[in-house]
């Protein structure tokens, strides 16, 4: 029974943490490497990416310098930025790729915390989808009498707090992302 909630609390100690990885992807108005993260590359016929192929600065706040260690993968890099939906056009100088992240406008900002708020309500939604899980267990624990009544109403009561907890964390780290949209 131990593990079952030791179990859950790895689980949604994940779902916290890939719903932080969401968010690094997500551009804030300066760069940040982490944009580039989902984007591959066709590199001699294998999906790549970019990270892998190339070195990847932060020159100014708002400018990152993707300098590829193969000249000939510049323009297939290039390619991979324009095709994917970050919506940042890059330059090529041909030595390096240059992105530019504009200043986020008024608009844009509600519209990406509306979209964090969405992406913090799936994150819960996996919280609690743990939650039931772990429940789910406890019960066929109790029904093959493995445990007892009051075991299982201990051990419930413990998922419980540890689904709280995490809902919690998922708000906090939700607000975090806000506050820094609303103020870059």
């Amino acid at each position: 029974m131990k593990a079952t909630i030791n179990n859950a609390k790895e689980r949604m100690e994940k779902c916290v943490a890939a719903l932080e990885n969401e968010f690094a992807t997500i551009r804030a108005g300066r760069a940040n490497p982490a944009v580039l993260d989902k984007i591959t590359v066709d590199y001699y016929g294998v999906p790549t990416q970019i990270n892998a192929m190339a070195a990847i600065a932060v020159a100014e706040a708002r400018i990152l310098v993707i300098t590829p260690w193969d000249a000939s993968t510049l323009k297939p890099i290039e390619k991979a930025i324009l095709a994917s939906d970050i919506g940042i056009t890059p330059t090529n100088d041909g030595k390096a790729i240059r992105i530019a992240f504009p200043q986020l406008t008024e608009e844009r900002r509600k519209e990406l915390v509306k979209q964090i708020k969405k992406m913090g309500e799936d994150g819960k939604v996996a919280v609690r989808n743990v939650r039931r899980d772990a429940m789910d267990k406890l019960k066929a624990m109790k029904k093959n009498s493995e445990i007892t009544e009051d075991d299982l109403k201990n051990c419930e009561k413990d998922v419980q707090n540890l689904t709280d907890k995490y809902c919690e964390k998922v708000d906090g780290v939700c607000a975090a992302k806000e506050k820094e949209i609303m103020t870059v």
